[in-house]
């Protein structure tokens, strides 16, 4: 049941209507490790075929790290590890935490083959396979978590079903690149300087036509309390990293270690930000409502 109070339709009390996602603090940091994993799989396919051996072993790292690390967050937020294993028995294509887990999985393997021949040149036939199937499953892996996010009754995350995936795209991109400015020398860095100026600017953009599209009511967690302050800080953090890196990195190492640090610290706290945001929409049945009355209204008019 619904009310109005001050021109807002709410709820009957101001009582959620909606249940508050249980998910906790590993989501929102796999998240970011997927996306830096992910995007960093594609960097490294790339820089191998343009002969740039040296970045390619980096972002080869960068990837296996973040791939690594995605797996445990997630079976510690199931609570049990065959959890995880039990959704690998079945495929179910309508399902985006099962397609992830497969795709992340699938990713993990193929990343693990080819960082290691990078790295030692083992399995030389096994990494030619390999590599493009880690970059593919890499694009994937980067984007997935907005679809499972957004395929949820969560106003803030299922309205912004079409701008969120360019989010995690572009805060997936800079990551990568930053992560590669980091820890490769400046002659051999140059494609990666250029990512995270890329993928900063689609993230900012999606961000802020994003927060735009959801419109006052059902945007308001993105600019409120935690979720507001974290995408503050997310959008000088990547600003400043990004700006650093396109000034300084090619000149300095320091000036790119500090960027890319930057950038990333910037990526963790957007995806904080869209977590964060998601609790609070479904705390505020205003949110809820909303929406639904302006559809409603829509298909009186039609």
């Amino acid at each position: 049941m619904s009310a109005e109070t001050n021109g807002e339709v709410t709820s009957y009390y101001g009582k959620p209507l909606i249940k508050e996602p249980v998910w906790s603090w590993e989501i929102p940091t796999y998240f970011f490790f997927g996306g830096l994993g992910g995007a960093s799989a594609g960097l490294a396919y790339l820089a191998r075929l343009n002969g740039n051996q040296v970045l390619a072993r980096r972002a080869w790292a960068a990837s296996l790290l973040g791939l690594g690390v995605s797996p445990p967050l997630l079976i510690s937020d199931l609570g049990r590890p065959m959890r995880f294993f039990n959704m690998l028995r079945v495929f179910k294509i309508t399902s985006p935490m099962n397609t992830g887990t497969w795709i992340l999985s699938a990713n993990g393997i193929a990343t693990g083959f080819a960082a290691v021949n990078a790295w030692t040149g083992l399995f030389p036939g096994i990494a030619v396979a390999a590599r493009p199937v880690a970059a593919l499953a890499g694009l994937p892996v980067s984007t997935y978590t907005a679809a499972l996010v957004a395929d949820t009754a969560v106003p803030a995350w299922h309205e912004a079903h079409r701008t969120l995936p360019f989010v995690f795209a572009g805060g997936a991109a800079a990551s990568a690149g930053a992560a590669a400015v980091m820890s490769t020398p400046a002659k051999h860095a140059g494609p990666a300087r250029r990512l995270p100026v890329v993928g900063a600017a689609m993230e900012l953009g999606a961000t802020e036509l994003m927060e735009r599209r959801l419109g006052h009511v059902v945007g308001r967690p993105y600019r409120e309390a935690a979720a507001g302050r974290l995408a503050t800080a997310a959008k000088a953090l990547v600003s400043a990293g990004a700006l650093t890196v396109a000034l300084g990195g090619a000149r300095s190492r320091n000036a790119a270690r500090a960027g890319g640090g930057l950038v990333l610290a910037g990526a963790m706290c957007e995806r904080w930000s869209v977590f964060e945001a998601g609790l609070q929409s479904a705390r505020d049945p205003a949110s809820v409502v909303t929406p639904q009355r302006e559809r409603m209204a829509v298909g009186s008019r039609a």
